[in-house]
């Protein structure tokens, strides 16, 4: 049975369409980084970086380590795999629409193309007879 709801899935993607949780992705691509760390380039508190990290460790994204009181974060990559094989997949199906679709939309402008040389052909050919006939 084709499975259409995926929960996991679901978070993955909602966890990086925020712009500040993608930046902390990008930060912890490079390596495992504190809390604080993660913090310090934001205009944020670190109460709202940690919220986001959560979020983060909500879709699998992201592990954390404390370490006495300080907070390790290290990028999990199993479900950003996840994402990427769906979207694949999709990207798969939904260009070999597009490309039917371009073609379909060349072709039909190429018949309006050819039909618009076709009634000028006639309306040049009409007018020629009309002054031939009107000089006679």
């Amino acid at each position: 049975m084709v499975q259409y709801h995926r929960p996991e899935l679901d978070r993955v993607f909602g966890a990086v369409a925020d712009p500040t949780r993608r930046a902390i992705l990008d930060a912890l691509a490079r390596g495992p980084a504190r809390i604080t760390d993660l913090a310090r380039p934001f205009p944020v508190s670190l109460n709202a970086i940690s919220k986001h990290v959560k979020i983060l460790e909500r879709a699998g994204l992201v592990a954390r380590d404390v370490v006495g009181r300080e907070h390790y974060c290290r990028l999990e990559t199993e479900r950003l795999r996840e994402a990427a094989a769906w979207l694949e997949r999709h990207k798969a199906f939904w260009e070999s629409r597009l490309d039917a679709l371009a073609r379909h939309v060349t072709k039909r402008r190429q018949a309006e193309r050819r039909a618009a040389v076709r009634r000028r052909g006639d309306a040049g050919a009409a007018h020629a007879r009309a002054r031939t006939g009107a000089s006679r």
